[in-house]
């Protein structure tokens, strides 16, 4: 079956010492699921002693706080299609910059990493995706000890 694959781009998202903060997230709509193939995640700090960032990976339910632009700056009409027949309307929602936390999220993934011009560039291997439900997706929730900004994108396909 042929895929069809976007990106979205987070834009720069301000950080609040010691306040988990999703900086990113996005839903499949409720005819399909999703796949999501890669992510990255950028800072924007210059002190080189500066505490590491907690970056998760996680999966959403997008039970409550998951409406763009409600709680959340909407960047539904940034998603771009990069491949695969093209389809008027994605059907993705997206969000990001939130300023309550979306629910339910269930970590995949975390470490820590640099605010110090730290950058974090992973793409899954093949067969080792991590895949949504319908009207469910991924979000990228960062911990930051001290003051700093972030730019976070994700591909994904629909499945």
């Amino acid at each position: 079956m042929a895929k069809a694959g976007y990106s979205l781009l987070s834009g720069v998202v301000p950080l609040a010492a010691g306040t988990p903060k999703t900086a990113m997230f996005v839903t499949a709509g409720a005819q399909f699921g999703m796949d999501l193939k890669k992510f990255r995640i950028g800072f924007d700090g210059v002190t080189a002693s500066a505490v590491p960032v907690f970056w998760e990976l996680n999966y959403s339910t997008a039970a409550t706080n998951s409406t763009p632009g409600t709680g959340n700056t909407s960047l539904t009409a940034s998603i771009t299609q990069n491949y695969g027949r093209a389809i008027a309307t994605t059907g993705f929602l997206a969000g990001g910059n939130c300023s309550s936390e979306p629910t339910v999220q269930t970590n995949i993934d975390g470490n820590l990493l640099t605010p110090n011009g730290g950058l974090l560039v992973y793409d899954f291997p093949l067969g080792d995706v991590p895949d949504a439900a319908v009207a469910n997706g991924f979000a990228l929730r960062l911990t930051a000890p001290a003051i700093v900004s972030v730019r976070c994108t994700m591909w994904f396909e629909r499945i």
